[in-house]
């Protein structure tokens, strides 16, 4: 019985493949049926080139057309734009994320560390305002993250040419995310330089001969307040000595709302250095926090108020100590600054303005420097009994006010040209 079925086993089998062969020789014939001749060539070697029926063309032709097609309209299906024109004539492109994609974790180990952002020359920017700022102000794109192409339809379109366009989840943005509230887009850019940036026309029409010298400063949110501060005022620069927090930090650009792209920073200066990034003939001012005790007492050492570094003045104590004892000579260690009151005018000459971090204070070489250049302590007085102020308040007390002074003189000016 089984050698029965094994034989009609074998039987069946050829009947298969004959049948099948049957069938793709029929399908061969009717399709070679429905083929109309192109071109029809006479015994006389005369040509005839038949004409295609208006709308049809070659079945691969149109494959073709149709892939290239979908590939042109695949970035605007999944959006809602008001102007996909725009992009289909740019012929941008982008990429998706698929599970296991660590790009956007490779990259954002790098930008969320300060010696891998200096190593490398990159930042990261999020949120589409700060994006546009950034933009606009000629910052280099290198790379965006976003989870929805209308984010990224909003940018210009002329700015991503060129760009890595990668497409991810929500959630992973979230996950990377400095913000209470994600807005879906992230931007990986090379670090500024405030050389090459193009400022906006109206900040620089009413910058003032003000700069700001920011020292020891290493609260992120203190720093980006008084950038966003500066931006306000019309300072002409702002500069950050070597000890302050990286102004280019997630957190301090957060805090900035875009100051960043509206007023040249320099940051990591030594002391040596400030001048050189200083107009000519520039008086620096030293913001005092020691309030209306020192007004009272009006020492010449600041280290009786407690507004200079502990450690610092401890360091240059013991060295002048040590040097005292060499020399049998006493001398004062520290340079003596006049105080005055900082709604007393203070502009008549190129100024800026020196703000010192809250835990350290400013340091000996802002002294120095103001000192050296016929510069003055500031004082903003409190109430007896109340801490010094905030950085960030201090630094937008005297900004402002030495806005209203330069303001004023400028109105004066022009009050004594009309009588003339």
């Amino acid at each position: 019985m089984a050698a029965l079925v094994r034989r009609s086993r074998f039987v069946v089998r050829p009947l298969l493949q004959v049948v099948q062969a049957w069938d793709l020789d029929a399908r061969r014939w009717v399709r070679a049926l429905r083929r109309s001749a192109v071109k029809v060539v006479f015994p006389s070697g005369e040509v005839v080139e038949r004409k295609r029926a208006p709308g049809k063309q070659p079945r691969k032709a149109a494959s073709e057309a149709s892939a290239q097609e979908q590939r042109e309209k695949s970035p605007l299906e999944e959006s809602t734009s008001h102007a996909p024109s725009t992009w289909q004539e740019s012929g941008l492109r982008y990429d998706k994320a698929y599970p296991g994609d660590r790009r956007l974790s490779s990259v954002m180990t790098i930008v969320k560390s300060r010696p891998f952002r200096e190593k490398q020359g990159k930042i990261l920017l999020e949120g589409r305002r700060l994006i546009t700022d950034a933009l606009k102000a000629g910052a280099v794109p290198k790379m965006f993250f976003f989870s929805r192409l209308e984010y990224l339809k909003e940018l210009p379109v002329d700015k991503l040419k060129g760009v890595s366009l990668i497409k991810v989840k929500f959630e992973d943005i979230k996950d990377w995310s400095d913000l209470v509230t994600p807005q879906g887009i992230m931007g990986i850019f090379a670090k500024p330089d405030h050389v090459k940036m193009a400022y906006p026309k109206t900040q620089l029409q009413h910058s003032l001969p003000l700069s700001l010298i920011c020292d020891n400063l290493r609260d992120p949110g203190n720093l980006g307040t008084i950038l966003r501060s500066a931006a306000g005022a019309g300072c002409s620069k702002v500069l950050l000595t070597k000890g302050c927090v990286d102004p280019w930090e997630p957190k301090v650009l957060r805090a900035g709302m875009g100051a960043h792209f509206q007023v040249p920073i320099i940051n990591n200066l030594e002391w040596e250095t400030v001048p050189n990034y200083l107009p000519p003939d520039t008086r620096v001012y030293v913001a005092d926090n020691c309030g209306l005790y020192a007004q009272a007492q009006m020492s010449n050492k600041a280290s009786d108020h407690g507004w200079v570094s502990n450690q610092r003045l401890l360091k240059f104590q013991k060295y002048e100590e040590e040097e005292d004892v060499e020399t049998g000579a006493s001398q004062d260690w520290l340079p003596d600054v006049e105080v005055q009151s900082y709604d007393s005018d203070w502009t008549e000459a190129p100024a800026a303005v020196v703000i010192g971090g809250e835990t350290d204070g400013v340091s000996v070489e802002s002294l120095q420097l103001a000192e050296s250049t016929g510069g003055k302590r500031l004082l903003i007085p409190v109430v007896p009994g109340v801490d010094s102020l905030n950085s960030a308040m201090a630094a937008s007390i005297l900004l402002f006010e030495g806005k209203r002074q330069l303001r004023g003189r400028a109105e004066h000016l022009s009050r004594d040209r009309s009588h003339h």
